[in-house]
């Protein structure tokens, strides 16, 4: 009898870790066992008990980060439905929260750059308007150094008069903005230099509604660059750009499907 009950024990606990494996909404351990991961999802995403980890929040990324400026992240959780936002964070990054995304009327996906310090699993954290979260991961290894370096904008005389300016082009037929903004994005950990980053930037149609914003954090790259996502049809033909930093400096421009302004 009591052989039985062992193996009924076995089999019960087999067949439960496998609908957790099969089952997106079961809580699962952290697949990049990271040391730091306990810590920060409780300082960004709040109550454990509502954070499972899901294979349909997909992360590409470069196995080694070539350039520690500038690594390249494209976060897509268009598989998850009713997204509230995104957060994207690195583990061991001095400063571990990226950027915060939200979507509004674009896509659950986002193409980015950021720097880096150190090898490090990198998150996307996605809130449903449910208030649960779903996160997915990739691991990057890097010599690093990005956070702590000064930024290249110091090396040009006309920095501050390109600080600000507006770089991209609208797709709309693919429902594809890409924005790149001039900005020194100082992380404040370089010696003798303070934090300067650009702390909101969106997208809005030409009325003022608003189709995107992101929220930047010191990790994003000198100059930050974004691809936002739309449906086919749902972007319009000019969009604003308007943003702010962290001295007050206001930033506006136009995109549209040739130049910028």
């Amino acid at each position: 009898m009591l052989f039985r009950t062992a193996l009924a024990a076995v089999a019960l606990t087999a067949a439960t870790a496998a609908l957790a494996l099969d089952d997106p909404q079961t809580p699962l351990s952290d697949p990049m066992q990271s040391g730091m991961w306990d810590y920060h999802q409780k300082k960004l995403l709040g109550d454990p008990a509502d954070i499972r980890f899901d294979d349909r929040v997909i992360l590409r990324a470069p196995d080694s980060a070539e350039d520690s400026l500038n690594v390249p992240v494209l976060v897509d959780a268009t598989a998850i439905p009713d997204v509230k936002r995104i957060v994207v964070s690195a583990d061991y990054g001095p400063i571990p929260h990226i950027l915060t995304y939200y979507p509004e009327q674009a896509a659950a996906k986002l193409a980015l750059r950021f720097k880096i310090d150190q090898a490090t699993a990198v998150r996307a954290s996605v809130e449903t308007h449910s208030g649960t979260w779903h996160v997915g991961s990739v691991y990057i290894d890097a010599a690093g150094g990005g956070c702590t370096a000064p930024s290249h904008a110091y090396a040009s005389d006309d920095w501050e008069e390109k600080l600000g300016e507006i770089h991209g082009r609208l797709w709309s037929a693919s429902g594809r903005a890409r924005v790149i903004v001039d900005h020194p994005m100082d992380t404040g950990l370089a010696d003798g230099i303070p934090v300067f980053i650009i702390q909101d930037l969106a997208l809005q149609a030409e009325d003022g509604t608003e189709l995107a914003r992101v929220e930047l954090h010191e990790p994003v790259n000198e100059d930050p660059a974004f691809t936002f996502y739309f449906a086919e049809g749902a972007l319009p033909g000019t969009v604003q750009v308007v943003g702010r930093d962290n001295n007050g400096n206001r930033i506006r421009g136009l995109l549209t499907e040739g130049e910028t302004h």
